[in-house]
């Protein structure tokens, strides 16, 4: 049997042949169980069963499976803790799920030079516990249990992205295989070099259509010796907006700004018991520093606040209860399942500018009320990013009805110079907008990479990337 005879069936069989001697028989998988937790993510509803699932607990591993995958044509999709919302992680078909998640060693822990190496699998609430007892901790904060790998791949950002940063910003190097099973190391420990291309910015985002992250070195940031977490309510969206928005453009070093409007906030009192607030729009604040810091912090914002008409600031002041606020935030998405059950709830993002957040959250606003649905609207407003949890009937007719409000959404936000995602990234929900985001000389030229690095598109196809000139997809 060769290559160019074999149909893909007889391929994945070839493959999955060559792998057993070399693996243990528990890192190969076809019980349908297992297949099943692997053919989706969260928030969006396609899927699709992998014919196997390999779970690798090496990098070595990991180059085995994609030598022998490249080989022999099968497509195979990285697969960490199942947290992304746009498909991701969803297979082709014929495919192999390459699970990464038993890979959670800490290889490397610097603290006196505040980073540490990591394997993919380990997720950011683990790797904070690990390595609580030395006073640091990594900041970046996208919700849920996501694994640092699969964080790396899409490039995840989250409540704390408006003081630290985003995954961007937080990784120094990564070891990465790519399609052919070759391993390379990319970046390193220094925090800037001038030497080559930047190859570690070039797989961070890449949704796993490049190479496989395995490892990566990471930022790490000392532990602040003041937390102070507060809500301010308002009557008004456009006066709290405002707030948001001269909060940061007075370069007042806030660690987070959340918004959530008052039908998502009527939501998360229902779902996460905050029941000592009203069903107003609402922002959450955390502020972190020196305790002179702090009250400098809170005290500007306060006054900001007030001049919009805040109704005042309630205090969260023990980690218990800041705990319980943040834990509400990041709940929002099943807060606003329950609304009505069994329906569906698609959850889109986008960004733009920090000065046209106003503008662009009132029109969606509006958006929102013409087109008859419940969505309500949460974001990270302190960097320009929103949410929108549309919710709608579980029928073609309810998801054509969601799809419509969400490309309103998003032609919004790039008629304001935005993105189509601040941070869920494209998967397969997003394909449709990056020509009018990025130009076609643009994708000329990630096509271009694509086939170079993975001239058989086994990695990932179908995602991040629109079919196109020499490359279908």
């Amino acid at each position: 049997m060769t290559v160019s005879s074999a149909s893909a069936q007889d391929r994945l069989q070839a493959v999955l042949k060559a792998l057993q001697p070399l693996m243990e028989e528990q890192q190969i998988s076809t019980a349908p169980s297992v297949r099943e937790e692997h053919s989706h993510g969260e928030a969006m509803n396609a899927s699709r069963l992998p014919e196997a699932v390999v779970f690798a607990e090496s990098t070595q591993d990991v180059a085995t499976v994609l030598r022998h995958c490249h080989e022999w044509r099968v497509p195979v999709v990285a697969f960490g803790a199942g947290t992304s919302v746009e498909g991701h992680v969803v297979p082709p078909e014929q495919a192999i799920s390459l699970d990464l998640s038993r890979m959670t060693d800490i290889v490397e822990l610097n603290a006196e030079d505040l980073d540490c190496r990591v394997q993919a699998g380990i997720t950011r609430q683990t790797l904070n516990v690990e390595i609580r007892d030395t006073g640091l901790f990594f900041p970046v904060d996208p919700g849920g249990e996501a694994t640092i790998g699969g964080m790396c791949a899409t490039r995840a950002s989250g409540t704390a992205a408006v003081r630290y940063g985003t995954m961007k910003e937080n990784v120094l190097g990564l070891t990465v295989v790519l399609a052919t099973g070759e391993i390379i190391r990319t970046g390193g420990r220094v925090r800037k070099s001038s030497t080559g291309y930047d190859l570690t910015s070039l797989f961070v985002g890449s949704e796993g259509t490049l190479g496989i992250i395995t490892e990566a070195q990471l930022r790490l940031h000392g532990r602040p010796e003041t937390v102070s977490a507060a809500i301010c309510q308002f009557e008004s969206l456009h006066d709290a907006i405002r707030t948001a928005m001269e909060i940061i453009q007075c370069g007042i070093p806030i660690t987070r700004v959340e918004l959530m409007d008052s039908v998502q906030m009527a939501a998360s009192i229902q779902y996460s018991g905050l029941t000592e607030y009203q069903p107003l729009t609402t922002l959450f604040f955390e502020f972190t520093g020196s305790p002179a810091a702090v009250r400098e912090q809170v005290e500007t914002t306060e006054a900001i606040a007030s001049g919009n008409n805040g109704l005042g600031f309630a205090w969260a002041e023990s980690a218990e209860d800041r705990t319980r606020l943040w834990k509400a935030r990041h709940d929002a998405y099943w807060a606003a399942k329950a609304i009505v059950p069994g329906a569906r709830v698609i959850s889109t993002d986008c960004i733009v500018p920090i000065s046209r957040l106003g503008e662009l959250i009132e029109g969606v606003h509006r958006d929102i009320e013409a087109s008859g649905l419940r969505a309500p609207l949460l974001g990270h407003v302190g960097d320009g990013n929103f949410h929108t949890l549309i919710i709608t009937d579980d029928t073609p007719e309810g998801h054509d009805r969601a799809l419509d409000l969400d490309r309103k959404i998003v032609a919004r936000a790039l008629s304001l110079n935005g993105s189509c995602s601040g941070e869920h990234g494209v998967g397969m929900g997003k394909l449709e907008f990056l020509e009018t985001e990025h130009g076609a000389g643009s994708l000329s030229v990630m096509r271009a990479l694509k086939n170079t690095m993975d001239p058989h598109h086994i990695l990932n196809p179908g995602k991040l990337l629109p079919a196109g000139p020499v490359y279908t997809g």
